[in-house]
């Protein structure tokens, strides 16, 4: 027999996907102030469709940054009560000149939605926003109680998400969290994520004279700020791509042995998969590829610069240089910690004549696992066998998703990944973009996935909850 909610969201598929583009044309970066009316056409978007399908209390909950949009159903007396969360912020479109199509132009191409944002998540948000409005359409309530909490600042740390949750600590009163974020790891396998790496960020700012200095009069007798630059960072790694940082792996939690059985029966092909990026294998030794993305840390440089960047030449010794690292931390490790290892690596490894200056405002995120017993994870995977005719495999994201160590630290509460893009999708990156068959896979679990959740009560999840 139909479930009439989801014969409702199929036959409406198409106006799902014309919101979805509505939603995905507002420019909503949060890193760049440019874009502040894109942020705020973004939360109209959003605060409309909530208000239209039958939420209360939307609202905007701000912290001094960026605000979240809130919003709640919470009739169901004997249900448990779940925040529901997503991010409407995206990354900078940047290089524009690599776009086949304009980024907040959203182009439907061979069954693909292209603009950016649209896989990472307004996508995804936008399947957990149009199951829940359908069962309030077509059933006038929905299974379980729901609190919205669509950010802002993903993209940017979450930094103030912390914040928020403090401060509306009672109206975010809940059981467990729903993340519509987090990427499904393959299109052709069906998985749940069960966990993430952390992440911190810092900047970096070399100088070695007062000045820019013509190369020809001083070149050869004093330092080249770039020189510095590339030298430092490249005493992060060994030549063979581990990290060289002392006691920085130290505290990683070792793989058991079940978790490593686990990896290695995954249908995945390493060699496939570089191919398939343009790259080669390389990195910690000993470990093969998967173990590196989900379980070690890492040490990224994202950017560098410094001196002359024009066209043509000039003939310029740079006196500062500039850099932008971020790590992805590995379950066990403390983001302050890795901080410290880090700055006072590079302050050893700085040459006297040389000022290093070094910004680590970025507080960081740890790694999270979601307890192999917590009945979200049972009552997703069952919804996902339910939807898609096959048991999901237990994956990781080497990513991060910032929410579920802060929630867990301020809220005491867990959270499960219930997200549709896909990890190949070019979130990030020029030309992302979201398959609409994702569209059709998580309405289905979407709805399982609530109808399960009915079941539960709200003692199921208390030997989870943390008192804060």
């Amino acid at each position: 027999m139909s479930d009439p909610v989801l014969a409702r969201l199929q036959a409406d598929r198409e106006g799902i996907v014309a919101r979805l583009v509505e939603y995905a044309s507002a420019p909503s970066v949060s890193t760049d102030p440019a874009y502040l009316d894109g942020m705020k056409a973004a939360r109209d978007i959003l605060k409309a469709r909530l208000q239209t399908a039958g939420f209360d209390a939307v609202q905007e909950l701000e912290a001094g940054g960026h605000p979240a949009v809130y919003a709640e159903w919470l009739d169901a007396p004997d249900a448990p009560t779940f925040i529901v969360y997503g991010h409407y912020d995206v990354q900078p479109p940047d290089p524009l000149e690599l776009w086949k199509s304009p980024p907040f132009s959203p182009e439907i191409r061979d069954g693909r939605l292209f603009g950016r944002g649209v896989s990472d998540d307004k996508g995804p948000v936008s399947i957990a926003i149009e199951t829940l409005a359908t069962f309030l359409a077509v059933e006038g309530r929905l299974p379980v109680n729901v609190r919205l909490l669509i950010e802002g600042e993903e993209e940017v740390g979450s930094a103030t998400l912390g914040a928020i949750l403090e401060k509306h600590r009672g109206l975010l009163s809940a059981d467990a969290v729903i993340s519509a974020d987090g990427a499904r790891w393959r299109a052709d396998l069906a998985s749940i994520n069960t966990g993430s790496r952390g992440n911190m960020r810092l900047e970096i700012a070399l100088r070695t004279a007062a000045k820019d200095l013509h190369s020809g009069r001083f070149g050869g007798a004093v330092r080249n700020a770039l020189h510095e630059m590339a030298a430092l960072l490249s005493s992060l790694h060994h030549p063979d791509g581990s990290i060289a940082i002392e006691g920085y792996t130290h505290d990683v939690a070792p793989l058991d042995d079940a978790e490593r059985a686990r990896i290695v029966a995954l249908p995945f092909d390493e060699a496939d998969f570089f191919k398939a990026i343009g790259a080669s294998a390389h990195g910690e030794p000993g470990y093969p590829a998967l173990e590196q993305l989900w379980h070690r840390p890492t040490i990224e440089v994202n950017g560098m610069w410094g001196g002359y960047q024009g066209a043509g030449s000039k003939t310029v010794t740079p006196a500062e240089s500039f850099a932008k690292l971020t790590t992805r931390l590995a379950p066990g490790q403390d983001p302050a910690r890795a901080g410290e290892l880090i700055e006072e690596h590079l302050r050893r490894h700085c040459p006297d004549g040389v000022e290093l200056s070094i910004d680590r405002s970025d507080s960081g995120t740890a790694a999270y696992t979601l307890p192999a017993g917590h009945p979200l994870l049972a009552a997703a995977e069952q919804a996902l066998e339910i939807a898609l005719g096959t048991a999901p495999v237990r994956v990781r994201t080497g990513g991060t998703l910032p929410l579920s160590d802060i929630v867990r630290r301020v809220l005491g509460l867990d959270t499960i990944m219930m997200s549709f893009s896909t990890a190949d999708e070019d979130f990030h990156a020029p030309n992302e973009f979201f398959r609409l068959s994702a569209i059709d896979d998580g309405v289905k679990t979407w709805v399982a996935f609530l109808r399960l959740l009915a079941n539960q009560t709200p003692e199921n999840y208390a030997p989870f909850k943390q008192s804060r």
